[in-house]
C-alpha cells in the first residue's frame, strides 16, 4: 500500500524522540486535509506526553513537503475557516514546548518550506530544493511565511523569495539562515538522530523557556525581555536540573536532566 492509501502521518518513538513522517509520497508529501488534521493531533499530544522530549519532522520517500495539496477536496467549509484550521496547526508547532528538527531531502516549497521554517532548527541534504512558490500559483503567503521569512532573511530578501518564488538550493538557504545545516545524503539520518538525541537529554524546562524567550523576544522591547528572562531563570532555579547541572560539573560528570520541579 503506498502511502497516499496508506496512513498519511506516520510515528515513531525512539526513546524520547518521536519522528514524525508526512506520508503521501506519491504527491510529494503534498498535505490535504486529513493530513492538516493528523499533524495537529500529533503535535497536541507530543506537546501533552512528558515521555516525548524532541520531535524530528520529515517527508516519506525523497522530498520534505510540497505544500497544502491543491487538488484534493476541499468539502464545503468557507476558505477562511479551512485557513484559521492550517493557522492552528502553525501555531502549535510554534508554540510546542519542545525542539523541532526538520530534516529535508527534496522539495520544501509553499507551506511545505514554512512548515521546516516553523521548526527550531533544519538540516538538509544536497539536493533539497526550497521555494515560496505561492505568487507563482496566484496565491500570497501562509503558514506563518510573512512573520518567518523577514525576521530570518530581512525585509528584501523576504520580499525577493516572497515576490518571485524562485527555487534557492540547499547551500543558497543555508547561507541565508534558512538552513541550519546541509549534510551529505548519506549522513543526514545519522546526523539528525544525534542531534535529536542531545537535545532529548538537554534540560526540558530550560529548553521550553529558551524557545519562547527566543520567540518573544523577537517583537519585545529590551526591558520586557530582561523582565522575562528573570521570571524564567527563577523557574529554572526551582527544578531538579539547575543543581543536577551544578553538581555534574563540580564533579565532572554528565549531568540526568528530569524536568522534575524541586520541592522546597
Amino acid at each position: 500500500m503506498d502511502g497516499d492509501e496508506a496512513e498519511s502521518v506516520l510515528l515513531e518513538r525512539s526513546g524520547p524522540v518521536l519522528a514524525v513522517t508526512i506520508n503521501r509520497p506519491r504527491r510529494k508529501n503534498a498535505i490535504d486535509g486529513p493530513t492538516w488534521q493528523r499533524l495537529l493531533a500529533t503535535l497536541r499530544d507530543a506537546g501533552a506526553d512528558d515521555e516525548v522530549r524532541a520531535l524530528v519532522l520529515t517527508g516519506a520517500g525523497g522530498d520534505f513537503c510540497a505544500g497544502a495539496d491543491l487538488g484534493s477536496d476541499r468539502g464545503e467549509r468557507h476558505p477562511l475557516h479551512r485557513m484559521h484550521h492550517i493557522n492552528d496547526i502553525a501555531l502549535a508547532l510554534h508554540e510546542l514546548a519542545k525542539p523541532v528538527v526538520a530534516k529535508v531531502r527534496g522539495v520544501a516549497v509553499g507551506a511545505g518550506w514554512n512548515l521546516a521554517l516553523g521548526c527550531d532548527l533544519v538540516v538538509a541534504a544536497p539536493d533539497a530544493r526550497f521555494s515560496q512558490i505561492f505568487a507563482k500559483r496566484g496565491l500570497s503567503l501562509d503558514f506563518g511565511g510573512s512573520w518567518l521569512l523577514p525576521r530570518i532573511v530581512g525585509m528584501q530578501q523576504a520580499k525577493r523569495l516572497a515576490l518571485l518564488g524562485n527555487f534557492v538550493g540547499a547551500e543558497e538557504a543555508r547561507e541565508l539562515g534558512l538552513v541550519t545545516w546541509v549534510k551529505p545524503a548519506d549522513e543526514l539520518d545519522g546526523f539528525v538522530d544525534e542531534l535529536a538525541a542531545r537535545l532529548a537529554q538537554a534540560p526540558p524546562i530550560a529548553v521550553a523557556q529558551n524557545k519562547a524567550l527566543l520567540h518573544a523576544g523577537s517583537h519585545q522591547s529590551y526591558r520586557e525581555a530582561l523582565e522575562n528572562e528573570a521570571r524564567a531563570q527563577t523557574v529554572n532555579f526551582a527544578t531538579a536540573d539547575a543543581p543536577a547541572a551544578r553538581e555534574a560539573f563540580v564533579n565532572k560528570t554528565e549531568p540526568t536532566f528530569t524536568g522534575r520541579w524541586s520541592a522546597p
